[in-house]
């Protein structure tokens, strides 16, 4: 079966200040099931933030490529990449970027009105996936009336409203408190389940990492497999 995301020798490399490269990522290899859920974890500055930019080809990579359901995304224009991040793959960041004008409910449908969805549509699926998350009651709530986790389950749900085929998730409970945060973990470990959708999150949260099907580290550049879920975070 074809992976829903694969890197294939991918590398990145910036400049930095002073002319010289500075390497983050060098002939990276990764393929992602469908349905997978995959923590990447490593040392804060490993380029984990940098990896998920180019799975999600919010940047393109110095060399090597990503594949999205079989598909190289190279050969796309801009415009063409911005439709399909928005049709296929679902971003949620450790900051919610809501936006604080709009209600939850029009955060969410935003992704399907950009893709020229109809209204009615948007809105239809806006209350399912808000409801889905426990948000039923906060459709109309703009971000400032919403706890932390709210928002970050609101970011959830738009993430997935498009029916990604895989979501990108950096450090997503890095702002939460413990309890919020364990309820986000259940949350986010029912993706595929509930939706359907592979999973690729940056986590420094063991319980978050314990939760996937692999747990693979970023160190010198490489991702080096630890084990599968709680095998590896007790190892």
């Amino acid at each position: 079966m074809t992976p829903i995301l694969e890197a294939r020798g991918l590398g990145k490399t910036y400049v930095g200040g002073d002319g010289r490269p500075i390497v983050v990522l060098r002939g990276l290899d990764l393929a992602v099931e469908q349905g997978e859920f995959i923590a990447i974890v490593g040392a804060s500055g490993s380029g984990k933030s940098t990896l998920l930019h180019l799975l999600g080809a919010l940047d393109r990579p110095t060399e090597g490529a990503i594949l999205l359901e079989g598909e190289p995304l190279d050969q796309y224009s801009a415009a063409t990449l911005a439709a399909i991040r928005n049709r296929r793959i679902g971003f949620v960041f450790q900051f919610h970027h809501l936006l604080r004008d709009f209600t939850a409910l029009e955060n969410a449908m935003m992704p399907l009105l950009i893709g020229a969805a109809a209204e009615a549509d948007a809105r239809s699926r806006g209350v399912d996936v808000l409801t889905s998350f426990g948000l039923a009651d906060r459709l109309h709530h703009y971000p400032a009336q919403l706890s932390g986790g709210e928002q970050q389950r609101a970011a959830v749900a738009r993430a997935l409203i498009s029916r990604p085929a895989v979501v990108l998730a950096d450090e997503p409970s890095g702002n939460l408190d413990p309890t919020n945060a364990a309820h986000l973990h259940d949350e986010l470990a029912s993706l595929r389940d509930r939706f359907g959708a592979a999973l690729v999150v940056a986590t420094h949260n063991r319980e978050l990492s314990g939760r996937a099907d692999r747990v693979l580290r970023l160190s010198g550049g490489l991702l080096v497999a630890e084990g599968f879920g709680e095998e590896a975070i007790a190892g």
